[in-house]
């Protein structure tokens, strides 16, 4: 599956994109955020407040609970503010 970062989660991650394999435990967009953090201190430091990351399955924002089994993408986004 294509990881796709964007914004200080990519700056922290120090690339804007790779492609993993998630283990079969990883089911929803919360498992992959908590698998990530396990990849190395750059990780976790871009994921440390995991539960303000927006997530896009397939270029859909999705809830933490949403299943990515099966997605060809996933896209972690910081919050984003604007107007």
């Amino acid at each position: 599956m294509k990881i796709r970062y964007f914004a200080w989660v990519r700056e922290r991650v120090g690339k804007p994109e790779e492609e993993l394999s998630p283990p079969a435990t990883v089911k929803t967009a919360a498992d992959l955020l908590g698998w990530l953090k396990t990849l190395g201190p750059e990780y976790e430091w871009a994921l440390e407040k995991s539960e303000f990351i927006r997530v896009a399955v397939d270029k859909v924002h999705v809830t933490p609970e949403a299943p990515i089994t099966g997605a060809a993408e996933v896209a972690l986004f910081p919050p984003m503010t604007g107007g």
